[in-house]
């Protein structure tokens, strides 16, 4: 027997540490539900985990992104929807004043009520907003610009890429806010495509260029024209609200939200004074009608196309979250055998060390 190297205890320390250790682990694990608590568990794993779990917190930002779009489209879209009301009367008022057996004094009141109205479009217009933003000025509609103070881009259509527009010409006479026809011709340069529709259609103070395939550009003219200089466009396709709908860079949703003020729906200085322009109004209505109708039917096709992105990142974070779960959630019943057993173990340890440490005072037996 020997005293200076009691191995048989030292064997039975290493076993009780070991097995002391993993009932430690088996705690850690059972009081957090992660079996993975430190790198040293699994690492690459938890670099994995670590990865999911950015993304699932994303996931669900993204989701309420596009939530909070969907609640800004459907504020505008009401508002769209109060001011079609109010044109329908209009119309309904346009159709009244036509009428033969009216007197200018009865026209007179209705145009009051159609002039109130008219204001009221605006003001709705113009005070239309969420989260401190205007939605229906024009704020968030594609933008253009030119380099001619006379000539203004008022809006262009989605199939118009972005890039610089050349118009070699222009010559246009303006009289009482109107472009006079018979003044005007325009040459048109790089950048068009070759089927553009001629002669290009001229409206109020509008310029329309257009083809048969979506593509349309209107532009402003506020002053004469004469046709000495080239004017360039520079049509740069943002402006559209941003909704930031995935987890990375780039993935985007553009919502164009069309400008309403009277002026692009043809309403602006619009009267039922006399039967003439009562009837001229009557087709005013009918266009606004048709303007106010598309940006409405443009919405929803936005809000229905971002209940779908609803939809696809829930379903994305349900499964990231799976299989973040796989990798670090503990199986309880599991590590409750596994801590069973470690208690067993380190029990047994204990009582085995004990023992050990009293085997070389046997020795003092030898001694008597």
């Amino acid at each position: 027997m020997k005293i200076n190297y009691n191995v048989s205890a030292m064997v039975a320390h290493r076993s009780l540490s070991k097995n002391d250790n993993s009932l430690t682990t088996s705690l850690e694990r059972l009081s957090s539900g992660y079996k993975i608590n430190h790198a040293k568990d699994n690492a690459s794993g938890l670099a994995m985990a670590k990865r999911m779990n950015a993304q699932i917190r994303s996931l669900d930002t993204a989701n309420q992104n596009a939530n909070d779009g969907v609640s800004a489209i459907d504020i505008a879209e009401g508002a769209l929807s109060e001011i079609s009301e109010m044109v329908q009367r209009m119309s309904e008022l346009s159709v009244k004043a036509s009428n033969g057996t009216l007197t200018d004094a009865d026209r007179e009141n209705i145009n009051d009520e159609i002039q109130q109205l008219m204001s009221e479009v605006e003001r709705v217009a113009k005070t239309t907003m969420y989260n401190g933003e205007v939605l229906l000025d024009g704020s968030f509609d594609l933008k253009g610009y030119t380099d001619d103070l006379n000539t203004k881009v008022v809006t262009y259509g989605n199939t118009v890429k972005s890039g610089e527009y050349t118009i070699d010409s222009i010559t246009a006479t303006i009289t009482d806010g109107k472009i006079d026809p018979a003044s005007f011709s325009i040459t048109l340069g790089n950048g068009f495509p070759a089927d553009i529709k001629t002669p290009v259609e001229v409206k109020g103070d509008s310029v329309f260029i257009t083809n048969e395939h979506d593509f349309e550009i209107e532009l402003q003219l506020t002053g004469d024209m004469d046709g000495s200089k080239a004017v360039k466009l520079d049509i740069t396709g943002i402006g559209a609200m941003g909704v930031q709908i995935g987890t990375n860079e780039g993935q985007i949703l553009d919502v164009r939200i069309p400008t309403i003020s009277l002026r692009a729906m043809g309403l602006k200085g619009g009267d039922v004074l006399t039967e003439d322009t009562a009837k001229e109004f009557m087709d005013r209505c009918k266009q606004a009608l048709n303007y106010v109708n598309s940006a409405r039917s443009t919405l929803g096709a936005y809000s229905n196309r971002l209940e779908y992105t609803i939809k696809t990142l829930d379903i994305s974070e349900e499964n990231m979250t799976a299989a973040f779960s796989r990798i670090m959630d503990t199986d309880m019943s599991e590590e409750m055998t596994e801590y069973s057993k470690n208690t067993v173990l380190v029990q047994a340890g204990t009582s085995m060390l004990a023992q050990a440490n009293e085997r070389p005072s046997q020795v003092l037996q030898l001694l008597q």
